[in-house]
């Protein structure tokens, strides 16, 4: 296929992903509203009225519209097997939260479908990529066990980073491009395809989501979308294992958050797996910044900290590892320095009744 034909193929299934994303999240508005599928606001949530959701629906199909076809008939093809599966695995994913979002299921059963999920999405990275001839004995079974946790935990990491308008549809969008650039410098078109093909989908559902939202991702495009991240993340590492690192660091922002939140929950005695607003972006909105204003903020540190530090690690393979594990500090850092920020502006603001 020549580089014409590729950049048409690939033009092609943007388009395609991105006016079915919007097509779908319109008709999911409607749908919402008549089997009453609205978000309330309360104690523990970021919005003033009530929205509806599940239009990560809408999402979902235009993302694996454009990019399967993508993977599997550009040039640098996923095996049709794997491509299979990981559509299987996020329609999976899906499916239970599009559950969800019509009636609260217990969390056993969800954690169970994202267990298996995250396996078959693992196993569909992992079985494309050739093994290699002085590879030890078992080590495919091994890098298995290793990306099974990092796609379950990015499929509820997702979650619980959607909470106010836009922020997941922008990190979503940003992931895909980074991934874009980095297979596009590898001359793989078939990556950079579902990378644009994320970022399309993911544009075509933020018409409806950018603050004021009309409409939230739900459950439903949540965790199928922190699943399709993760297997990017990981086919792009499977096939060139000095981007790990870049890989990572791209999806850092909400890693970071999410995961620090965790810990300092665990380590505060709080009931760490129900619903709450402690994570940074959520204080943000609680010391009086509005959606628009803390999606900028992700939005900053994405393009001015994160890609430069991402095109870092791709540049210099052999640091590459040394500039991830300093930028995970640094966000770290970062991420205790804003949290305090937020605190003590919500306080200021109790002090003279504002909150």
């Amino acid at each position: 296929m020549a580089p014409v034909q590729q950049a048409a193929a690939i033009l092609l299934a943007c388009t395609a992903a991105f006016g079915v994303s919007a097509l779908l999240v319109r008709a999911s508005i409607a749908y919402a509203h008549r089997r009453g599928m609205l978000d309330h606001p309360g104690r523990r949530r970021s919005h003033a009225q009530p929205t509806p959701r599940g239009g990560g629906l809408g999402l979902v199909v235009g993302l694996l519209l454009g990019a399967l076809p993508a993977l599997r008939c550009l040039p640098g093809s996923v095996p049709p097997a794997s491509v299979a599966a990981l559509a299987a695995a996020v329609l999976m994913v899906a499916a239970i939260g599009w559950r969800d979002d019509h009636r609260p299921l217990a969390v056993l059963p969800r954690l169970a479908v994202h267990a298996f999920a995250a396996l078959m999405a693992a196993a569909a990275v992992l079985w494309n990529v050739p093994q290699a001839p002085d590879a030890a004995p078992g080590a495919r079974w091994l890098w298995l066990l290793a990306a099974l946790p990092f796609a379950a935990w990015s499929i509820n990491l997702h979650n619980f980073m959607d909470g106010i308008d836009g922020l997941l549809g922008l990190q979503a969008a940003f992931v895909g491009a980074g991934v874009a650039v980095l297979a596009y410098c590898r001359a793989d078109p078939a990556l950079t395809g579902a990378g644009l093909v994320t970022t399309a989908a993911s544009l075509g559902f933020l018409l409806f989501n950018r603050p004021p939202a009309r409409i939230f991702m739900g459950d439903v495009g949540s965790g199928a979308l922190g699943l399709w991240l993760a297997a990017l993340i990981g086919m792009t590492a499977a096939r060139y294992p000095d981007l790990l690192w870049a890989g990572l660091i791209l999806v850092s922002a909400f890693a970071v958050d999410a995961t620090l939140t965790l810990l300092d929950r665990i380590a505060r005695g709080r009931a760490w797996y129900t619903a709450h607003r402690e994570h940074l972006y959520q204080w943000l909105v609680r010391s009086g910044r509005t959606h628009a204003q803390a999606d900028r903020r992700y939005a900053a540190w994405n393009l001015l900290a994160v890609a430069p530090a991402a095109a870092a690690a791709a540049a210099f393979p052999r640091g590459a590892a040394a500039v991830c594990i300093g930028f995970y500090g640094l966000s770290g850092l970062a991420w205790m320095i804003g949290k305090r920020a937020c605190i003590g502006r919500v306080r200021r603001r109790e002090q003279h009744g504002l909150a």
